[in-house]
């Protein structure tokens, strides 16, 4: 007979046997490929097998459960039935040069709301996780955002597009905006780790052009668990399949997206539903 766990638990397991799975490939370099789905796009059979393993401890549990995970159904849409939404390697370009910084990210999705998630950075052995209404933590503390309210105080993070070129020269004015009026800005890579950190107030902001619901079902429920906000690049809730967002505490949100608004066309910044 299964033994009952929550949600939580099976998130925090799945991740855990998923990470043994990159552990194997970060120990044995040598037996790793690397294929390119775009330009800029890899992905490795480490990508492949984490989903693989992710997902079968899962349906141990629940093996009704629906998935949309990166590698293995992301055509797939979202119901109301229970879905889980899976990054199984958040930052493969990090991982497939072994620079340190990338994350499993898995959520629990039902009636199309976040209803638990965990972002785990296997370098640091950081595990993030969150209920819906249950707070957010890191290794079982309490995290929060920051309550930084002036751009000046202010440290963000983002990611670079790398599809839709178009945006590139107003992205770059934007970011000129950013560093000028704040501490700085970071690209670590991994937006699962970003939005993790932005939950934590490591980071007082974050936004980003062109992510994917696996990149953010997770991350998100972090940060709104932790105080947080989440909108897209209209001040809507269009950013799970509409590929843009911004997130923070209530005053960076509102900074960030000010200054989006002022910079980057209002065609760019319409969301694009999936």
């Amino acid at each position: 007979m299964t033994t009952q766990r929550t949600d939580l638990q099976i998130a925090h397991e799945a991740a855990m046997k998923g990470a043994s799975v990159i552990r194997h490939y970060t120990e044995n370099r040598d037996r790793l490929t690397i294929d390119h789905k775009g330009r800029h796009d890899l992905v490795t059979q480490a990508d492949v097998e984490t989903e693989q393993k992710i997902i079968e401890v899962i349906r141990h549990y629940h093996p009704d459960d629906a998935f949309l995970g990166e590698e293995t159904s992301a055509d797939a849409g979202l119901s109301d039935a229970r879905t889980w939404i899976i990054d199984p390697i958040d930052g493969t370009t990090n991982f497939a040069h072994a620079f340190p910084v990338f994350c499993i990210s898995i959520a629990l999705w039902e009636n199309k709301e976040a209803k638990a998630g965990v972002v785990y950075e296997f370098n640091s052995g950081e595990l993030f996780s969150a209920e819906k209404g249950g707070g957010a933590f890191l290794n079982g503390r309490p995290i929060s955002v920051s309550k930084a309210d002036k751009p000046e105080e202010a440290l963000l993070a983002t990611g670079f597009p790398y599809r839709d070129l178009e945006i590139i020269d107003p992205y770059l004015g934007l970011l000129k905006v950013f560093m000028e009026e704040t501490h700085g800005v970071r690209r670590p890579g991994s937006a699962a780790y970003d939005l993790a950190s932005v939950a934590a107030g490591r980071i007082d902001g974050f936004f980003e052009y062109a992510l994917s619901p696996w990149d953010v079902a997770a991350g998100t429920l972090l940060i709104t668990e932790a105080g947080g906000t989440v909108t897209d690049w209209q001040n809507g809730q269009d950013w799970l399949f509409g590929k843009r967002i911004i997130c923070g505490n209530e005053a960076m949100t509102s900074y960030m997206s000010d200054r989006i608004n002022r910079h980057i066309p209002e065609k760019l910044r319409r969301a694009k539903g999936g």
